[in-house]
């Protein structure tokens, strides 16, 4: 465990992670800018009692006060959740000016990773990761998030790239750095809020304990980096892939037309689908959220088992 001296870890992740229990770190701009308050709120602390159901500790990772928080209180939560937009979303870059300002920060799937990895946090859910924005031939807009995943050594577990992205570019970026992306019960990459994209993953693993055998075996090995496990929406919660995709083009369009870029984009693209789609793409969003931090707390038992 790295106690570095910008960082606070709560005291129960702490006593997890020191005597080898299963510990999952969550991010927190889901609660500041993925959705309204107070269902951010209703929903972060579902996902925290899913893990815990699950046999792990819950870790959400956020900026508070200019303090790296492993393990953030209900009242940290309630309190991310009013503000809202208000607190900066954090990414690798801002980290250490927000730090430096005491300033407030949501943490992406990015810095999420550089927390968790501080605190010794081996694995990580999310929703769904960034990734190779449409049109990045042109825009060179690629998420932060690739470029950690090859080089943190953290396990996320998602429902696949966000399908605003460009999925076959985005898996092309992965394999250039080294991160292997697993497809847990599925050859077929998910993409977010429905099962399948046409594109294939790297490997298909079955059980959570295989998962942590490979992730271990990863770090043991010296390789570095992070190990992507990409798990498919539910079926009765995934969408109708003409009607998801039908909106984000909507939704592309209309940023491309407002001028919208760099980390606006995403907040603005998934805002704009859930309007388009009457709010059942929020509803998805949040399901799959809850999918995810299930596996991600059984592999982390698993990988403590040993």
């Amino acid at each position: 465990m790295n106690l570095n001296q910008y960082l606070d870890i709560a005291p129960e992740v702490a006593e997890a992670i020191a005597h080898n229990k299963p510990v999952v770190a969550l991010e927190s701009t889901i609660i500041s800018h993925g959705m309204p308050y107070p269902q951010n709120v209703e929903t972060a602390l579902k996902v925290e009692q899913i893990i815990r159901d699950n046999g792990a500790v819950p870790a959400t990772i956020a900026i508070i006060g200019g303090r790296l928080k492993a393990g953030c209180s209900k009242e940290d939560i309630e309190y991310l959740g009013k503000e809202g937009t208000r607190v900066n979303k954090a990414s690798r870059r801002d980290l250490a000016v927000l730090v430096s300002r005491g300033a407030d920060g949501a943490t992406t799937v990015t810095t999420t990773m550089i927390i968790a990895h501080m605190a010794g946090i081996q694995i990580f859910a999310t929703g769904g990761i960034g990734g190779v924005h449409r049109g990045a031939e042109t825009t060179m807009d690629i998420s932060a998030d690739l470029e950690e995943l090859a080089h943190t050594p953290v396990m996320v577990v998602c429902a696949g790239a966000k399908s605003i992205l460009d999925q076959g570019l985005t898996l092309e970026y992965l394999e250039t750095h080294g991160v292997p992306v697993i497809g847990y019960g599925t050859k077929e990459l998910p993409a977010f809020y429905t099962r399948k994209s046409g594109f294939s993953v790297d490997y298909e693993i079955d059980t959570p304990e295989e998962l942590a055998h490979a992730f271990r075996v990863q770090n043991e090995l010296g390789l570095g980096g992070g190990m992507l496990v990409t798990n498919p929406i539910p079926e009765e919660y995934s969408m109708d892939p003409d009607v998801i995709n039908q909106a984000i083009d909507e939704a592309v369009a209309e940023a491309k037309a407002q001028g919208i870029h760099g980390k606006e984009t995403t907040p603005f693209l998934l805002a704009r689908i859930k309007d388009i789609t009457g709010g059942d793409s929020l509803d998805s969003n949040i399901q799959l959220v809850f999918n995810n931090a299930a596996l991600a707390a059984k592999t982390a038992a698993a990988l403590c088992r040993g």
